[in-house]
Formats: C-alpha cells, sequence, structure tokens
C-alpha cells in the first residue's frame, strides 16, 4: 500500500543523489533551502520502503502573478518503482497543503524528459527551453491552486 506523508530534508537525498544527480556528490543533492521554514518534503512509502520524494520551497517566480507561490525541486521515484503513481500522489498530498497555506500557485523548472507527465498534472509551459547546467534542457511549468486567481505575466 501506497502511503504519503511529511519527510525530513535529510531523508530525500539519496534519492535526489541516486535518480536526479548520479554524476554528482551526495553534498550537490542538498539543497539551500532545505531547512528553511516554508519549505516541506513529502515522501511516498510503498511497504514502508521510501520510493519516492518531493520538496517545496516558497519562492516567487518573477513570471507569475500571485503572492504565495512555491516551487517543486528535486521530484524524483525510484525507477524500479514508476507507474505506481507515486509521483502522482505526492502531488496530490502537496497540493493540499499548498491550498492550506492559501498558496496561488507552484511552480517547476522541469527536465524535458519530466515535461510531459507534469503536463498530464496538469501543469503548464511557460516560455521556451533552457538550459540548467550540468543537468540539461528544462521548461519553465506552472499550475494555479485550485480555487485561486492567478496570471502569468506576458
Amino acid at each position: 500500500m501506497l502511503v504519503v506523508k511529511q519527510i525530513n530534508p535529510e531523508d530525500t537525498y539519496q534519492i535526489r543523489h541516486t535518480v536526479l544527480r548520479p554524476n554528482q556528490t551526495i553534498n550537490d543533492c542538498k539543497y539551500d533551502d532545505d531547512f528553511n521554514e516554508n519549505a516541506f518534503h513529502l515522501g511516498a512509502f510503498l511497504n514502508g520502503k521510501l520510493i519516492s520524494i518531493a520538496s517545496y520551497y516558497e519562492e516567487q517566480n518573477k513570471s507569475f502573478d500571485g503572492k504565495i507561490q512555491y516551487r517543486l525541486r528535486g521530484m524524483a521515484t525510484l525507477n524500479e518503482f514508476r507507474n505506481l503513481r507515486a509521483g502522482s500522489a505526492l502531488i496530490e498530498f502537496a497540493e493540499t497543503i499548498l491550498n492550506d497555506r492559501l498558496a496561488d500557485l507552484w511552480w517547476c523548472n522541469a527536465r524535458i524528459s519530466a515535461s510531459s507527465y507534469y503536463e498530464k498534472l496538469g501543469l503548464s509551459v511557460f516560455g521556451d527551453v533552457f538550459i540548467i547546467d550540468p543537468i540539461g534542457p528544462h521548461k519553465l511549468m506552472w499550475k494555479k491552486i485550485a480555487g485561486r486567481e492567478t496570471n502569468h505575466s506576458l
């Protein structure tokens, strides 16, 4: 049975390293805002094993209107547990928290390889493809929190 709950930042590092940054050090998997008081980290567990993670940070992106914005960063699922809806469950859980925090929207810099997945979850692409070194091409994507009025800047 899949269970989603809040976890500590340190609990995310191994999956970040294994899935997102295998060619970098574990220290590269520690983000500056991991311990910020407005950040939260989620884990999806299958039979007690952490298989998927997501971290959210209160962070403004000037491309969007909205007083309270959160950035998704470091979302990953262990390869052998893909297609179990763990990522979708994390996003649904996060959107409940974001709604409770009165967030207007959330956004992410999505890897090109993950952008179609995010589109299926209701995110929209904003702008052109850009490069994040040393990771590669990304798209800026965003989603309004249900019931909130938000526009993107042009």
